[in-house]
């Protein structure tokens, strides 16, 4: 289905973590899909084998309802998107595009269970609270955008602001919501129905 997209190119197929690797280091492509569940070498050892050795190659989780603990260690190991299985076409081809150009994209249903599991885990946060009320109205802005899966150049161009500026505001996001990373504000602008979940980017 993806090899009919005139932008897109599938260069390899691997029937676990270890061949996914091993074909990454011969291929190096833009994106890799990675499922969850597969013998020898599952898609959460993969995707760390992968983000250590080629932090650039960007990881997109295709999973089921059933995987919430596997999805909060694939997020820990560097995954960039998380999508279920039963997506549409279209829309697996956007993601794959959005998440290739520095985005993040996740599955409302899916954001909701890895929010649920980070707020388990409190040694990322330190167990503070998470406020709203410090942001800025420009760094709400932005955090929605980040929401909708736009990079910083995209984000930059929206707001006519410099990339840099981009860069600062979102450093004040992750200190305010005590965050760690991009991913973490994606999910929780998608958790807390700060972006549409009509898959509208």
């Amino acid at each position: 289905i993806l090899s009919m997209e005139d932008d897109l190119e599938v260069v390899g197929v691997a029937s676990n973590g270890d061949e996914a690797y091993e074909m990454v280091k011969e291929l190096k492509p833009h994106v890799v899909l990675m499922d969850i569940r597969m013998p020898v070498c599952d898609g959460v050892m993969g995707t760390k084998k992968i983000c250590e050795e080629y932090p650039n190659i960007k990881i997109i989780i295709l999973t089921t309802f059933n995987d919430d603990t596997y999805i909060f260690e694939a997020l820990k190991a560097g995954a960039k998107g998380y999508l279920l299985k039963d997506v549409q076409s279209d829309e697996l081809a956007n993601s794959i595009r959005i998440v290739a150009k520095g985005g993040v994209l996740i599955h409302p249903d899916v954001a909701a269970k890895v929010v649920k599991e980070l707020g388990n885990h409190n040694k990322y946060d330190g167990g503070k609270t998470k406020t709203l009320k410090d942001l800025t109205a420009r760094e709400f802005q932005i955090m929605k955008l980040i929401g909708k899966g736009k990079t910083n150049k995209e984000i930059a161009s929206e707001l006519f602001i410099s990339e840099g500026t981009v860069k600062n505001h979102i450093t004040n996001i992750l200190s305010k919501l005590y965050l760690r990373d991009r991913t973490q504000i994606a999910l929780y602008a998608t958790e807390n129905k700060f972006v549409s979940t009509s898959g509208e980017q």
